[in-house]
């Protein structure tokens, strides 16, 4: 639901620990009503550009750092082992290491794109990822699961977040890792984990309905993305 622009603008203040953005003299609240403390400034300052960019009307859907950072506070304290469990499960069925029969040239894109992604993983943690054409499920080694799982605690309460969207949006955990480690770029990264998608509105043309779903999911992958980096911006 949109409201009514209530401030002229909205600044960046030092706070006691982290920074804080107010709307002219007033410090924003989270829907929770905590106050919103960003760790870095260049995160403090997004947040405070998308309240300076709204109109006449302040429209959510248009703030996704801002979304972002409420979750960080509201969401995340109470529930981080929640989130982690959430992230980890899609390492037991990464899309990466599900792949076409056919065509070929499908095939082809799919080991381009996917297994170098695949190889960094199991290198940076020293596992094995089984590989499976079709879409039956196929449980992966242990160690695996244990391994690349244990990773996900070394995030903060920010990082979770993006790493929630990020996994989410891709239905992987392999190439969220590999955006962080910056051995793929938020572009190719979403464009990767939707291959198939991309590959059919190639071959036969893409309706209105979902092209503006593949849009949607693309603006929110590559905020996600923006927000882990601008978390670990000073």
């Amino acid at each position: 639901m949109k409201r009514k622009r209530f401030y002229k603008k909205a600044t960046v203040d030092k706070a006691e620990i982290g920074f804080a953005v107010k709307l002219d003299d007033r410090q924003i609240m989270t829907p929770a009503r905590h106050p919103l403390i960003l760790p870095t400034r260049a995160l403090a300052e997004a947040v405070a550009e998308e309240w300076n960019n709204q109109p006449k009307e302040i429209d959510p859907a248009s703030m996704p750092i801002t979304g972002y950072a409420n979750a960080a506070v509201d969401l995340v304290p109470d529930r981080y082992d929640d989130f982690v469990a959430g992230i980890r499960q899609f390492a037991e069925s990464d899309v990466t290491c599900y792949r076409a029969d056919s065509p070929q040239a499908l095939v082809d894109r799919e080991i381009e794109l996917w297994e170098p992604l695949l190889e960094w993983a199991e290198k940076r943690f020293d596992i094995h990822f089984h590989r499976v054409v079709g879409i039956i499920h196929k449980k992966q080694p242990e160690v695996t699961l244990q391994r690349i799982g244990a990773a996900v605690t070394d995030f903060n309460h920010f990082e979770i977040v993006a790493l929630t969207q990020l996994a989410t949006i891709s239905g992987s955990l392999v190439i969220p890792l590999a955006i962080l480690a910056d051995e793929i770029t938020p572009e190719k990264a979403f464009d990767a984990a939707h291959i198939d998608e991309i590959w059919q509105a190639e071959q036969w043309g893409q309706d209105e309905v979902a092209a503006n779903a593949l849009k949607r999911r693309r603006r929110d992958f590559l905020a996600a993305a923006r927000f882990f980096s601008l978390v670990n911006t000073n």
